[in-house]
């Protein structure tokens, strides 16, 4: 039996204060929050949920010796939002600013051809927000290369 995971469907971050987290991706995904589960806020969002999960909890889920990363230290990687022009970025930097974002790279043109910038979350989790000329979006909103 070949089993394959065929799409990614919930993306857990750890965060240092649940009810400030929960505000601040509210604000930003216009979406309310789910939370049914104590101590757990779950943002469904087209293909994927976000799950905001306190951070000290998430590790002792994991492992008893997961160890926390530091305060202020880069992670490693980043999510991101593929926008439909770069108009949209603009639109999306000053609701994430407004929602208490830090702005870690302006919007600017890229060394691909594209537009983009970086801002992070209450908790250092960086998202890049940008637009490319090589992406399209099938009518349902998945982001694929222009044939």
């Amino acid at each position: 039996m070949n089993l394959t995971i065929p799409r990614m469907t919930v993306i857990t971050l750890g965060v240092a204060d649940l009810a400030r987290a929960t505000a601040f991706y509210r604000d930003i995904f216009s979406t309310p929050p789910i939370t049914q589960y104590e101590g757990v806020t779950f943002i469904p969002l087209p293909g994927v949920w976000l799950s905001l999960y306190p951070l000290e909890k998430l590790a002792e889920d994991i492992a008893e010796d997961v160890r926390l990363p530091a305060p202020d230290v880069f992670r490693g990687f980043s999510l991101a939002y593929n926008a439909r022009s770069k108009d949209e970025i603009t639109s999306i930097f000053a609701r994430a600013a407004d929602a208490g974002a830090h702005i870690a790279k302006a919007p600017q043109a890229t060394s691909w051809g594209g537009y983009s910038g970086y801002f992070t979350d209450p908790d250092g989790h960086y998202w890049e927000i940008a637009w490319g000329p090589m992406f399209e979006f099938t009518e349902h909103g998945d982001l694929r290369f222009k044939a």
